[in-house]
């Protein structure tokens, strides 16, 4: 007699608590060595399907968690080219989410981003951003013409993703370089309800 076995859906692995375990971290005890190797094995973490993911701490605690590392950190984790753009996609993937929705209402935009130093032959990390009608998409590879281009350096970026840079005084001190509506780029961050 052939026994049957009753078919079921596999469930999926619960996402681990991290923002709890990020809350713990404080990053002032690790050299930027430590602090890259921390963002490593969380990455790591998550490719090999664990419950353990950067992309399971809610936006706040990973703004938080990036906050509290110090420039030296920020530089070292910048530096590494798998984790850069591990950071680069983790923010631009939120962004969407974060789109004031009540103030893009009507608005139609494509934002480019060129931040210097990665590993691409031309040494540039590009991404742009789509804004239309309040809904946002992000990519990796540019593929409309830009309202703006906006030229920064990825700590910098960081920084103002995090509130700790002024974002007027980047303008300013020329560590911005803007490439068309530039009333427009001066007033970017503000479609966005970024954590703090």
């Amino acid at each position: 007699m052939r026994r049957t076995r009753k078919w079921h859906r596999l469930a999926r692995p619960p996402v681990a608590d991290l923002d709890a375990f990020a809350e713990l971290i404080d990053p002032a005890r690790l050299t930027p060595a430590q602090f890259v190797d921390l963002v490593s094995v969380l990455d790591m973490l998550g490719a090999a399907g664990t419950a353990v993911r950067l992309s399971g701490l809610r936006t706040e605690t990973f703004v938080r968690f990036l906050d509290k590392a110090s420039r030296e950190q920020i530089e070292a984790l910048m530096a590494h080219p798998h984790l850069r753009y591990v950071v680069f996609d983790e923010l631009f993937q939120r962004m969407s989410a974060h789109l004031d929705r009540t103030k893009s209402a009507g608005l139609r935009a494509v934002v480019h981003w060129q931040f210097p130093g990665g590993p691409h032959d031309d040494g540039v990390d590009r991404f742009e951003t789509r804004i239309r009608d309040g809904r946002c998409d992000t990519g990796d590879e540019p593929t409309a013409d830009p309202r703006v281009t906006l030229t920064v350096d990825p700590v910098d970026f960081l920084r103002v993703i995090t509130g700790s840079v002024n974002v007027p005084m980047l303008f300013l001190s020329g560590k911005v370089k803007v490439k068309g509506d530039i009333a427009f780029a001066a007033t970017l961050i503000g479609y966005f309800d970024l954590p703090r």
